[in-house]
């Protein structure tokens, strides 16, 4: 054969495109991946996301690296992955917050600035008083409470937390005016156990080892199951009163992530959260192993949004 000059330049042109045709196909994933936690180590949302991230590495057969970027409520956490290349090898441990920050106006950006890949897990707001408290019920709480109105203090974890809004939730629906009292996390149980004030709303792990101790009495779950560290505690909707607020936790993407990768990503939280291993791990933190994948999360997402955005207006908080 005899080549020409074009020939040959196109031939030389066809192999030096190749390699990087073929790196551009290369699998999902090729490198470690890492997953934004937005409060502090040792929180149990840092907690549950190593949880997580230890099952997903072995499905991968990559590292996935944990790293937090707390601060203002998960604002700082979202806008990191937000600015991030839609990949796939950035991730966000996505909650409720991604709503609460939004609506309150810390985010400049909602929940449609990210791919829902998959939800893993789901927490029980718990209403707690001392264990030397008159109440032993939420009943007892709620009447005492119509009796002396705006006189029961109920502490949370701060100004539009998932805990303040569930507070908020749950006394607006019983007909009961009381006073939040907005603490930073870490101030809200040794505030409740040391008596500053009478009740407080806290997620199942701020609460576990006081319970345990007998220095807490829980007086009702705001979730629509029993939560399975508690129970014993009824839910809010078998004293009367119809809330259900649960936290939940997943794995959300900057928008326009490939499909594949995602499904790639929802298979591994999927084989993790339905693992016997992570079920017994997560005992104990007070959490429920919850899978959704990336569709049926999505829609959860966008239907607890205007709910939440209803919540925080009520309260005051939602930007104008």
């Amino acid at each position: 054969m005899n080549w020409t000059i074009p020939a040959l330049a196109a031939l030389v042109g066809t192999v030096l495109i190749a390699p990087a045709a073929v790196s551009a196909q290369a699998p999902f994933p090729n490198k470690p991946v890492e997953i934004t936690v937005l409060f502090p180590a040792g929180s149990s949302a840092d907690i549950t996301a190593r949880l997580l991230a230890d099952g997903m590495a072995r499905q991968l057969a990559t590292n996935v690296i944990v790293v937090n970027r707390p601060g203002a409520g998960g604002a700082i956490g979202y806008q990191a992955v937000a600015q991030k290349k839609p990949d796939g090898y950035s991730l966000v441990w996505n909650s409720n917050s991604i709503s609460t920050t939004y609506h309150s106006g810390a985010l400049s950006f909602n929940y449609e600035a990210f791919e829902a890949v998959a939800q893993a897990l789901v927490e029980a707001p718990l209403l707690a008083v001392r264990r030397e408290a008159k109440w032993t019920s939420l009943a007892a709480l709620v009447a005492d409470g119509r009796a002396r109105p705006k006189q029961i203090t109920i502490a949370n974890s701060g100004i539009g937390s998932h805990t303040h809004i569930a507070s908020v939730a749950l006394f607006r629906t019983a007909g009961v005016e009381m006073v939040d009292v907005p603490f930073g996390a870490a101030q809200v149980v040794t505030s409740l156990v040391s008596g500053e004030v009478d009740a407080a709303v806290q997620l199942p792990a701020a609460l576990t080892e006081y319970v345990k101790v007998g220095q807490l009495r829980l007086l009702a779950a705001l979730t629509s199951n029993r939560d399975l560290a508690f129970p014993d505690t009824p839910t809010a909707h078998e004293q009367g009163v119809d809330v259900s607020l649960e936290a939940w936790r997943g794995i959300a993407v900057p928008k326009g992530a490939p499909k594949p990768v995602i499904a790639t990503l929802e298979a591994a939280i999927r084989k993790t959260v339905e693992s016997p291993e992570f079920a017994q791990a997560s005992k104990p933190l007070g959490v429920r192993p919850a899978f959704l994948p990336a569709d049926a999360f999505g829609r959860r997402i966008a239907r607890e949004d205007a709910e939440l955005a209803r919540l925080i207006e009520i309260i005051g908080l939602k930007k104008s």
